[in-house]
């Protein structure tokens, strides 16, 4: 595929100088609250806006000299926008944070107040969009969300801004995602998602997805948990195929897991040969300095992240050495 002047522009400031994304996420907004609010023993709705905002300058100011860009909200993420490191590109979320729970199919919805335009002139290099997302759900439901996706790439291609597409598997009937039974069709949800999503049709720039196996149930793998989805030889042809089904750059969502679990998934994505182009990575660098903010605060949270968050971080950057450039699929 081919990309505009205009959007490349700004790819490259999302990009490091091989080309390759190794972008910090710290978009979250109602699992943040929760998170916080379990932390410091409040309820949710005393988490402030203040709190959200000191959480999140923080995450930008420690960890981005160490990142190509960072992935903020409009909501409570501006602050860190501005905070963050001149070397660091600037991806900003358009959708509302998780999905409307009053019907079926996690059906998504914008920012109000936003648009692709309004975006941009806050200093976006890209919009960035999450939808849950499995091919095999109800036709008329998944048609909602390609209408929704092909009304926001339309936005990007008119004011030459690049769109990544994130989309998150889930089970319809309901079933444990991080479970052994959704690990056996994983991989399906994943490969399905990104054939769909390919088409031309969405004007998406560079699909943000998850790795198509949960390493946790990949037999041989170093967080291999004693009972198997698929043996190490499977997955490596599942990384291939999902590969394979897209002409987009695409890069790989730490999905909540831990540090560990995620740097082996990247080191499998490596030993299969992929030629993904990096990563967006929230929850599996900063995560665990939540609990260290609500018990002891600010100062101690920004101490942690100096020292283990950016360890986490450099933990991954590590695990792209062998990510290809993202103008390697955009000619």
């Amino acid at each position: 595929m081919s990309i505009s002047e205009g959007k490349r522009k700004h790819l490259v400031a999302l990009a490091d100088s091989r080309g390759v994304i190794a972008a910090a996420a710290m978009d979250q907004r109602g699992s943040l609250q929760k998170s916080i609010a379990s932390a410091k023993g409040i309820a949710v709705g005393d988490v402030t806006q203040g709190m959200m905002e000191e959480f999140k300058v923080a995450v930008s100011k420690v960890l981005t000299p160490h990142a190509s860009a960072i992935l903020l909200d409009p909501e409570f993420g501006l602050p860190a926008a501005a905070a963050r490191s001149k070397n660091a590109g600037l991806l900003l979320a358009y959708e509302e944070t998780g999905y409307d729970n009053t019907q079926p199919g996690r059906l998504p919805d914008l920012l109000p107040h936003l648009s692709a335009k309004r975006i941009k002139d806050m200093g976006a290099d890209a919009v960035k969009i999450l939808i849950y997302y499995n091919p095999f759900e109800d036709s008329n439901l998944n048609d909602i969300k390609h209408a929704f996706v092909e009304r926001i790439g339309s936005e990007c291609e008119d004011i030459q801004i690049p769109f990544f597409l994130e989309f998150v598997g889930y089970d319809p009937a309901g079933g444990d995602e991080k479970g052994l039974e959704y690990a056996k069709i994983k991989p399906q949800v994943v490969i399905g998602s990104m054939t769909e999503f390919t088409k031309p049709q969405y004007k998406v720039d560079v699909l943000k997805v998850e790795v198509p196996v949960n390493a946790n149930f990949v037999e041989g793998s170093s967080v291999y948990k004693g009972v198997a989805a698929q043996t190490k030889a499977e997955a490596m042809s599942l990384y291939r195929q999902a590969a394979d089904v897209t002409d987009k750059p695409f890069i790989y969502l730490s999905a909540g897991v831990s540090n560990a679990e995620f740097n082996e998934s990247l080191a499998l994505a490596a030993e299969a040969g992929t030629d993904f182009s990096g990563v967006l990575c929230g929850r599996a660098t900063w995560k665990e300095g939540i609990p260290v903010y609500g018990k002891q605060g600010l100062a101690a949270l920004e101490d942690w992240l100096s020292t283990e968050g950016v360890k986490n971080i450099n933990a991954v950057n590590a695990s792209l050495a062998p990510a290809k450039s993202i103008f390697s699929r955009l000619g």
